[in-house]
């Protein structure tokens, strides 16, 4: 098959290891850059355009796309889509995860655990959201924060108002949640792929720090899940409507709580804490699911 990965740099680690991947099993690999593409949009030929050319038709697409640029990059997922391309990921399922407020109220509507999670617009009553959540201290999140910016623990009453209140000043979206201490800042990350887990580790996060994320210095280790935590794992990527995530999950005292469907979950950290071929997995989901792109035809300059 002809497969695109989508990513803006071809040289981090997972872009390279699905090129290998795909090489290895036969297929023609291509990484694009998401943001240097550009769209015809017609009702008889659509196509992608790529440095002065239309691009070939693919079979496949990998959506690598960062949380900075996920209007326009699901904006070339689309197109893709129209051109009969299969994506591993689909441009709405995308969106729907990057709303963390959204993808939220999806999973509790589906009964999936969560920490208790507030959110509002105006400071009308901080008081009463903090104690909603169950009181300080709390997590205090942008909505558009990736990678652990913008996530902030305030350990206190005044603390937690404080904060909430500067950052509705600036008018910025945020959500106030629970802190799970039994967690002891520690969580999960499964990769899901086609609606299985297949590698799961703990990240444990650096001394004097709450946010497990790897780049803020976070180790990682291999970890056996419950029964309960491979469901939640596997329903949250359900819900979200994702063949491959990563689903970040909290050992609560009421169980497994999910903090985060990542669509572009990175794949070093979990390959190596697991020692798994997760990018061989991924291609070989694409296997399963891509039927050949009949309109598949070359491009004209």
């Amino acid at each position: 098959m002809r497969i695109a990965i989508l990513s803006r740099n071809s040289k981090l680690y997972s872009t390279r290891r699905l090129v290998e991947a795909g090489t290895l099993l036969g297929h023609e690999m291509s990484v694009i850059d998401t943001m240097h593409c550009y769209m015809d949009i017609t009702s008889s030929r659509p196509s992608v355009r790529y440095k002065g050319k239309a691009l070939p038709r693919y079979d496949a697409v990998i959506p690598r796309i960062g949380a900075s640029v996920t209007f326009y990059g699901t904006a070339v997922v689309r197109q893709f889509e129209m051109m009969g391309t299969y994506s591993i990921n689909e441009s709405v399922a995308i969106s729907r995860s990057r709303d963390k407020l959204r993808s939220m109220q999806l999973l509790s509507r589906k009964s999936v655990g969560l920490p208790r999670t507030g959110f509002a617009h105006q400071a009308d009553n901080v008081a009463d959201l903090i104690k909603n959540v169950g009181g300080a201290p709390v997590v205090i999140k942008l909505l558009e924060g990736t990678q652990g910016i913008g996530v902030v623990l305030a350990e206190t009453q005044k603390a937690a108002e404080s904060i909430i209140e500067a950052f509705m000043g600036l008018h910025a979206n945020i959500l106030v949640q629970e802190y799970v201490k039994e967690a002891g800042g520690a969580d999960i990350r499964c990769l899901v792929v086609g609606g299985k887990v297949v590698a799961a580790m703990k990240r444990q996060a650096a001394e004097g720090e709450f946010r497990s994320n790897l780049h803020r210095g976070g180790t990682a280790e291999l970890v056996k899940l419950s029964p309960a935590e491979r469901k939640t794992a596997v329903t949250a990527a359900n819900v979200m409507g994702l063949n491959m995530c990563g689903v970040d999950i909290l050992r609560a005292s009421t169980g497994p709580a999910v903090m985060e469907v990542n669509s572009s979950p990175g794949l070093e950290g979990i390959e190596v804490a697991t020692g798994k071929d997760v990018a061989s997995m991924i291609i070989q989901c694409i296997e399963k699911n891509a039927k050949p792109n009949k309109t598949k035809t070359k491009g004209k300059g």
